[in-house]
């Protein structure tokens, strides 16, 4: 054939060969067929734009060969005919695609079942909470109607006149009552010895108390019986070296501690006498017992000069002493207290209640009364003889009560432990357990130290940390600190008063 003609036909073969090669070419990092070619200036290789760019960016490396690369090393490739992918199999086919549409419509029939289920739930939740609130609301309004005729009730109510002191203390049964008043003459003498002692009490003498290291190595000076085995109570002096004591014979023993000899004994009682209370200022001391009838002795007269009859109609549970001296209050387990003249041997008002007290105690400032009760510890106005705050939380009675003389802190006792009370806030801030039910507690007169006697033991607690000082092993019915805390005289069940302090 001629020359040219095998020419013309050998460059159309290289030709198509060329284009099926430009066809079949792949990039070399994603063995795909690249839709826009590019090719390394540096090492020849074909890479898909897109793929070979973000991998510049991402090392400024080749991937095949790991040499530096930039995006003007790469030159794009012209293809003379687009590569156009090929179908996926399931859709290259009618029946394919028909299969492909059966597979869509029966995920979207369980994506419409779903949702409807959800639906059905979420109106039975928007129901149920329907419900609760208009229940709520009634409920709402139900009370809001109670307390408006509570009000009315309230304001349409008379105020009831209260009743001459002639007349008898209510039984237990009977609800709180204030019986007789204050007279201004007693309030003005009370509000001035509270001014008093609340301006000077910041600037009390401490010196001369006893300091916890004497306490802590505070051994027994004596052990004296006193009474016939029982339970007793006892009363410390705030300034003199004399004791007294009360027991099941219906006695109070007087007791100098100095000469470490009993001295007196005070009959008169009917039954055990309860609590005692020596008169800090006066010759004199206090007692009451299951009797019910408070009794005032000279310390030196084996004779009660006062006995106040008919103020009680059961056993007396406490006795304190009211901060001008002139009066004191006693409390019973028929739920009155009352608060009585030493000087007119009357009783200046009383409150009555269905409440059974346990004890009681007046604050130093003389206008702030706690009684304990069954499972809490009550305060009291005195000038109002209003129940002012309650102290909640306590198991079995609160059998015995005393206040700090810094003014602040209230320590009671229960069943298992002592609580301390903080009354500027009103709470509890620390407890100290027993081993038993707490049979007293007991301040000094300086406020530093705090005894405790429960069960078989007797503490002493110093009132910075509350850390517990010495323990005594007696089984103490009663607690008193004597003047600066030197001695410490604690009252056992079998009747004897033990007397500790420093060799």
């Amino acid at each position: 054939r001629p020359r040219h003609v095998r020419r013309s036909r050998f460059l159309a073969a290289g030709g198509a060969v060329a284009t099926g090669l430009a066809v079949r070419m792949f990039c070399a990092i994603s063995n795909t067929t690249p839709e826009h070619p590019v090719v390394s200036t540096k090492s020849g290789h074909l890479f898909e734009r897109s793929v070979i760019e973000k991998a510049i960016e991402a090392t400024g490396r080749c991937p095949v060969t790991n040499a530096p690369l930039s995006a003007e090393d790469l030159l794009p490739v012209q293809l003379s005919t687009p590569v156009i992918k090929p179908r996926t199999t399931a859709a290259a086919s009618i029946p394919g695609m028909l299969s492909l549409l059966q597979n869509e419509w029966d995920a979207l029939m369980l994506e419409l079942h779903a949702l409807k289920t959800q639906l059905e739930t979420t109106r039975q939740e928007l129901g149920h909470a329907l419900y609760q609130h208009d229940a709520a609301c009634r409920v709402i309004a139900r009370l809001v109607k109670e307390r408006d005729e509570a009000r009315q009730a309230l304001i349409d109510a008379k105020p009831i006149p209260a009743q001459p002191i002639t007349q008898p203390i209510p039984p237990p049964a009977a609800p709180p009552a204030a019986v007789g008043g204050l007279n201004a003459e007693i309030v003005s003498k009370l509000d001035a010895k509270n001014k008093e002692l609340s301006k000077g009490r910041k600037k009390r003498s401490v010196e001369g108390v006893a300091s916890a290291e004497e306490l802590a190595a505070m051994t027994t000076l004596s052990s004296t019986s006193m009474h016939t085995p029982s339970r007793t109570c006892v009363s410390f002096h705030s300034s003199l070296p004399l004791i007294a004591t009360g027991g099941d014979d219906g006695c109070v023993r007087l007791y100098d501690s100095d000469s470490a000899k009993p001295t007196h004994s005070l009959g008169g009682s009917d039954g055990r006498v309860r609590r005692v209370l020596l008169h800090p200022t006066r010759p004199l001391v206090l007692g009451g017992g299951d009797d019910g009838i408070p009794r005032v002795w000279g310390t030196e007269q084996g004779d009660a000069v006062i006995t106040y009859d008919n103020v009680h109609s059961a056993a007396v549970s406490g006795l304190t002493l009211q901060a001008t001296g002139d009066y004191f209050v006693s409390a019973s387990v028929d739920g009155s207290w009352c608060l009585l003249d030493l000087a007119t041997t009357q009783a200046v008002m009383s409150v009555g209640g269905s409440t059974s007290y346990s004890s009681a105690e007046l604050h130093p400032d003389g206008l702030i009364l706690a009684t304990g009760v069954v499972g809490a510890v009550k305060l009291w106005d005195v000038k109002s003889q209003n129940n002012v705050a309650s102290f909640d939380g306590h198991e079995g009675s609160v059998g015995c009560l005393s206040f700090s003389e810094n003014g602040y802190y209230l320590a009671t006792g229960d069943a298992r432990e002592v609580k301390l009370w903080d009354l500027r806030k009103l709470k509890t801030f620390k407890s100290i357990a027993a081993p038993a039910a707490v049979a007293d507690v007991a301040f000094d007169h300086s406020g530093l130290f705090l005894a405790v006697g429960a069960g078989d033991e007797a503490t002493v607690h110093e009132t910075k940390t509350w850390a517990q000082l010495t323990k005594l092993d007696v089984s103490a019915t009663g607690v008193a600190f004597g003047p600066k805390a030197k001695q410490l005289a604690v009252s056992t069940a079998d009747g004897k008063l033990q007397i500790y302090g420093g060799a």
